[in-house]
């Protein structure tokens, strides 16, 4: 199906997105170490069913950032504005997950479904082991390397604990590098401000239902998050897709896309 190709001037920058199909509105919600591209596996498939948008957040992709302070969910709600949509199912994964639990927290009137891939919680804490990349990671940031930084990350959140490079379709793993490349770049541009409450304190008030879907070889503080969102929210399911690690939907878009439509109704 043809698909539109497009930019709207919203909230001090210019958002880039792409629409295609008819029926309910589905919103794909990226990872911060990639851009809209990651869900070239989902975009065409899912519009058979839904009218799908998927977007650059500002500072990644084509949407570049801004100076001052800005919010994820209230550029989401601005896009939606835009676009004509009252009432939409989310699909985020990371940091797109923990935007779109936050939206559904501050707009749950236009929310109808949400799945959270690999996901992310506002004001959750987590005390168990960071990767064995941190202190690496940080010396790289510190230094201003972020070809090292990028290099570390893919190793942190594509190859995962319990993988090497090698194990990882050399494909995928340079474009997810190539995405976060630009969010390196942009870092630091505009600050984002945290809700007021955090999602991790208002499980309890989510009213749409939720899938979590989550890889089962991701890193300890990805799966703390599955957990504490399986246990926590409402009205929730539940999947691992095994073997794989942050990026489930593009290691496996096929398998991806079935729990997402069946979960969606499509």
């Amino acid at each position: 199906m043809k698909s539109i190709i497009a930019a709207a001037e919203l909230r001090g920058t210019t958002f880039h997105y792409e629409t295609a199909g008819i029926g309910p509105p589905v919103v794909l919600i990226h990872a911060g170490i990639a851009d809209s591209r990651m869900w070239e596996g989902q975009f065409a498939p899912l519009s058979k069913w839904f009218r799908v948008i998927r977007y650059d957040m500002r500072g990644y992709g084509r949407t570049p950032p801004a100076e001052g302070e800005f919010s994820h969910r209230d550029d989401l709600a601005a896009l939606l504005d835009y676009l004509g949509i009252d009432r939409a199912s989310l699909v985020g994964c990371s940091q797109g997950s923990k935007t779109a639990l936050d939206f559904a927290l501050e707009y749950p009137e236009r929310v109808e479904r949400l799945v959270l891939t690999s996901p992310a919680v506002s004001g959750l804490q987590f005390d168990g082991p960071r990767p064995s990349q941190a202190g690496a990671l940080e010396a790289a940031d510190a230094a201003g390397d972020l070809a090292l930084v990028n290099e570390l990350e893919m190793q942190i959140w594509i190859d995962g604990p319990y993988r090497s490079p090698e194990d990882v379709d050399p494909g995928l793993r340079a474009l997810v590098a190539e995405m976060n490349a630009i969010a390196l770049a942009n870092e630091g541009i505009g600050e984002e401000v945290p809700p007021a409450r955090p999602a991790a304190a208002r499980t309890g008030e989510v009213n749409a239902p939720v899938l979590v879907i989550q890889g089962g070889l991701d890193v300890p503080r990805t799966l703390a998050a599955a957990d504490f969102l399986a246990a926590q929210l409402p009205d929730v399911q539940r999947v691992v897709m095994s073997g794989l690690t942050h990026l489930p939907n593009m290691e496996r878009p096929e398998e991806y896309n079935r729990l997402v439509a069946g979960f969606l109704g499509g």
